[in-house]
Order: C-alpha cells, then structure tokens, then sequence
C-alpha cells in the first residue's frame, strides 16, 4: 500500500516542480523585458572612461542618462538592435547640453560632449575662443582647477603612453604630501544662458584654431570641456580620431545627474575599499 501511494504521489511532485520552473522562467523574461524597456526608453547607466570633460565629469564618475528628451533610434536599444526606422519623436538639443551619442564614423561606442552648434550654426574656433555665428562666445578666466591625482587617472595615462596624469609635468605639483593637477579655467557662457566651466591648458594646440564651418539640417558640432584633451567635432570623423560632425540620429540621450563617483583605488576583493575610493561629494550633481 505504501508503494501504491508513492507512486500516485510522485506525479503530483513532478507536477508542482514543472510550475515552478514555469514561474521562475517567466519572472526572468519579465524581468529581462523590464531591463530592456528601461535601458532602451527611459533610462541607462554611462561611466566616465576619459578626461575629456573635465571639470564637469573625472574619470570614474558614474552617470544616469535620460533616454527620452531626443526621441529615439536604433541607438537608443542596447547593442543598436535595428529595430527603430529612422528617429522617432525627434527633438534636437539645447545648446550646452552634455549628451551621448554613438561616436562616427563606427557608431559603435558610447561618447559624451556638449552641445554647441546647432543645425546652421556657423562655428569657428580662434585661438582657442568659440566663435559662434560670428561672435565670440563669452569666456571669463576664473580660479585654476585643483584636483587631486587619482588611481584611475594614473591608469588612463599608462594606456595612453603618457608621461604625466596632469597631462604636461608642468600641471602637475605637490601640497599637503600628494600630487595634485593645476589646469587654467575658464567660464564660457552660450547665447542662450548656458554657463559652464572649461580647461584650456595649451595656448597653440592643434584644435585652437579651426577653420568657419556650417552645421547642416540634422547634425551638431560637439566639444568637450577639456578643449586640449577632447577628440571632437573640431576634427574629421576618423576612428581612434575625432567625430566630426554628429548626425542627430547618433544620440543616445540626455545626462541627467552623478550616481556614484570612484578614484580607482578600490581592490574589488576588499571590500571595505569601495567606500575609501568613493568620492561621496560628487553624487547628485546635475548638468
């Protein structure tokens, strides 16, 4: 008898075991589904690899992207899945927003610059001063930016074959018993209002001086803050180059805010560096 009930028993276990693998199955395409509706339309994280945006952005800082306020293309989907035709709910940027878009001419990594030319813009650079439709963009020397030579910035500086985290030994100084970076900086102000700090560090570098430009009907013309340290519009799209000028259709999205910040100091199998490398100041700061 007590075999009899095993046996009526067991079909009921492999029964109760399958809608189990059922549900968890289905939680994980909800759950993937979600991820998928969240990075695509809303919202995605992006990390700061370079120094091409400083002061605004180190390396290291970790930032949320709003994926909404440009409208949406195949680059908006994770891996640039051909889905969307075109650009749909289209909307072009403001100047002085820091967006993300795919870098041409491969589209396929992640850049982040500042907006400053807008379809019929004429842009020309002058002896490192934005000339916009004309007229010089307003620039006001302020206090040099100090900030301290990090982990990450030492590792940014191997890989590139550089010989100083400051860029030139000459930024480079010691206080209180560590290295710090001194970079001269300005504050530009666009006409629309925008404000915002810049670098300019080499007074005769290869992109203080470029010739007049038109932007056409759906591109823009993008810098970084760091104007010594930024492959962008200033240059032709080549790959390991500049970007010339960026198709609308290669934005990503708008950056909204600082998430999380780290110097790179952290060893990931010691756990209580995660909070020494943090730099708990710089989350929250918006654009």
């Amino acid at each position: 008898m007590a075999e009899e009930r095993g046996v009526a028993e067991n079909p009921k276990a492999a029964a109760g075991e399958k809608s189990e693998t059922r549900e968890f199955l289905t939680f994980l395409v909800k759950l993937a589904l979600f991820v998928f509706v969240l990075r695509s339309f809303i919202v995605a994280p992006f990390n700061i690899p370079s120094e091409s945006m400083q002061p605004r952005l180190l390396i290291g800082d970790y930032l949320i992207v709003a994926k909404w306020p440009y409208g949406y293309s195949r680059y908006s989907l994770p891996f640039s899945l051909p889905l969307i035709p075109g650009r749909v709910f289209a909307s072009t940027p403001q100047r002085g927003d820091v967006a993300v878009f795919k870098a041409p001419p491969a589209q396929s990594q992640d850049y982040i610059k500042r907006v400053i030319g807008l379809p019929g813009d004429i842009i020309e650079i002058r002896d490192g001063q934005v000339i916009l439709n004309g007229k010089p963009v307003q620039r006001q020397k302020i206090a040099d930016l100090v900030i301290p030579v990090t982990q990450n910035m030492i590792d940014a500086t191997r890989k590139e074959g550089g010989m100083s985290p400051c860029f030139r030994p000459e930024f480079e100084e010691e206080r209180d018993g560590g290295r710090y970076c001194r970079y001269p900086q300005y504050r530009e102000t666009l006409p629309g209002g925008k404000s915002y700090n810049v670098l300019d560090v080499v007074g005769d570098g290869p992109a203080d001086n470029r010739d007049p430009v038109v932007v056409p009907e759906g591109r823009l013309f993008l810098m970084g803050d760091n104007r010594d340290r930024s492959a962008d519009s200033r240059f032709p799209a080549e790959v390991g180059g500049g970007i010339g000028l960026v198709p609308e259709q290669n934005l990503v999205g708008k950056a909204l805010f600082t998430v999380f910040s780290t110097d790179g100091s952290a060893n990931w199998l010691l756990p209580w560096t995660w909070v020494s490398a943090a730099r708990f100041n710089r989350i929250g700061e918006g654009f």
